[in-house]
């Protein structure tokens, strides 16, 4: 039958031409075969004292945000949605559930302060999802510690050097880079632990692209979505591993495919793909990893650092404007709209306002979890001085491969006072030390609600994980 539309029929000619020529102009090896291969080839007992130690100190500050935020009512809803009970451990609670549901909950609760780990180059939270898949996977199939540091330490350098492959692009696309990247990370950690093959790894990593998922929309009101990005990446990696380890076969081409990952989430094809797989097993991302001072958006901290020392310095009648050179890349998620950030619509939309963050930095003289409730972000003194904060683009800022801050205040007198943040404290340049951690970790407890004795009893529970089973019994109610 000849076309009654010729031009429909050449264009249709076109697009099949093209279509056969991208099918059949495939990798002989793709990236997912470099990396399983890369992943199966680990020997935990190899692994270098660095990543061990970077390890368990997620695991003491994943578990200590589990257990402050258990009785909040995202944790409480996300608990009540599951109808999946199993052997498993939700942080703090009593009641058991599946190796799926758990992780969805540990992952919820762990992200839902936005007080957990960053990878700066991405920028990512890996603990999050991670710790949760992996453990939540152990503990259903018993495996033991040693499997669950190498599954954590994969799953974690995967997600990590998958950020860096198109930094900023999955943001700009409207995309959590922690819900889609932790989907392949998690498939991969959880892969590694349960001893997959190379085959079956890609598998796995194939059929996590078809689960990743994660929009930003929650900025526009402070909704609750982003809380369930971690815990939702962290269930769908275990699904992903378990497909992979069935013989559910994916697409070995996830990532750079002309209809794969990256074209999905980041709208393009290329990237830097030797991030991925370049020194995987040798040169470790995971070393890097920032733990937060601040439970809010990481980009805001340096901002809040400048903002407390000015509170040192001068009173905030004083202040004309504050104006804050800043990365471009941050400005939609932090900054815009201005009106709004200046007076965020509840206590979880003041994590993401850098122009709140700054003013209750400068007014209260630290940030803590008690600043970002919803009373506490309708203060008028903090509020008075957010209207005075606005931003400009700074094209040489180094967003997202360091995060800097720099406050020029105008005073009523005419003089300019200034503050400059030059990187993130709690990340390479400035690392919290495992004291630290420690003592955010007991705080974080006390404020869940667990008791200076309980909270000491799980930190040497925590001290021992990797040598030992992987029991988390005595974390529950």
């Amino acid at each position: 039958m000849r076309c009654a539309f010729p031009a429909l029929a050449a264009g249709l000619q076109v697009n099949l031409a093209q279509t056969n020529m991208a099918s059949n102009d495939l990798p002989r090896t793709a990236i997912a075969e470099t990396l399983a291969q890369s992943i199966a080839a680990l020997d935990v007992a190899k692994l270098p004292q660095g990543v061990r130690r970077k390890c368990e100190e997620l695991l003491i500050d994943v578990v200590g945000l589990a257990v402050t935020a258990r009785s909040e009512d995202y944790v409480k809803s996300t608990l009540a949605a599951c109808d999946d009970d199993g052997s498993c451990t939700a942080i703090g609670h009593a009641r058991t559930l599946s190796a799926a549901a758990a992780a969805l909950v540990n992952g919820t609760a762990i992200h839902g302060e936005d007080f957990d780990d960053t990878f700066e180059g991405g920028p990512v939270h890996a603990g999050a999802v991670i710790v949760p898949a992996v453990l939540a996977a152990c503990e259903r199939h018993g495996c033991d510690g040693k499997v669950a540091l190498l599954g954590i330490a994969v799953g974690v350098e995967t997600m990590c050097r998958l950020s860096m492959v198109a930094p900023t692009l999955t943001h700009k696309a409207g995309f959590h880079p922690t819900a889609v990247f932790g989907t392949m990370g998690a498939a991969a950690g959880v892969g590694a632990a349960l001893g997959l093959s190379p085959r079956q790894l890609v598998d796995a990593l194939g059929n996590a692209g078809s689960m990743a998922g994660g929009i930003i929309e929650y900025l526009a009101e402070g909704a609750w979505t982003k809380r369930l990005h971690a815990g939702w990446a962290a269930q769908a990696g275990i699904r992903a591993a378990l497909l992979g380890r069935a013989g559910f076969s994916g697409p070995r081409t996830v990532f750079e495919g002309v209809h794969g990952f990256f074209y999905a989430f980041a709208r393009t094809s290329g990237g830097d793909f030797a991030a991925v797989t370049d020194g995987f097993g040798t040169l470790w991302v995971t070393e890097t990893l920032a733990f937060k001072p601040y439970p809010c958006g990481t980009m805001t901290h340096p901002y809040i650092d400048c903002g407390r020392r000015l509170g040192r310095r001068v009173r905030a009648d004083d202040i004309v404007e504050m104006v804050c050179d800043v990365g471009e890349g941050t400005v939609h998620r932090l900054w815009e709209p201005l009106a709004a950030k200046q007076h965020p619509a509840n206590g979880y939309a003041g994590k993401f306002s850098t122009p709140y963050c700054i003013a209750a930095g400068f007014v209260r003289g630290n940030v803590a979890l008690s600043d970002f409730t919803d009373e506490a972000v309708c203060d008028p003194a903090v509020l008075a001085l957010a209207a005075k904060v606005r931003y400009r683009i700074d094209p040489q800022n180094p967003y997202p491969k360091n995060f800097t801050g720099h406050i020029r205040a105008t005073l009523r007198d005419g003089s300019i006072v200034e503050e400059r943040q030059p990187h993130m404290r709690g990340g390479a340049h400035e690392p919290l030390t495992r004291a630290d951690l420690e003592e955010k970790f007991m705080l974080n407890a006390k404020h869940g609600g667990w008791n200076e004795a309980r909270a000491k009893a799980a930190l040497q529970l925590i001290a021992g994980l990797f040598d030992g089973p992987v029991e988390l019994s005595e974390m529950r109610g």
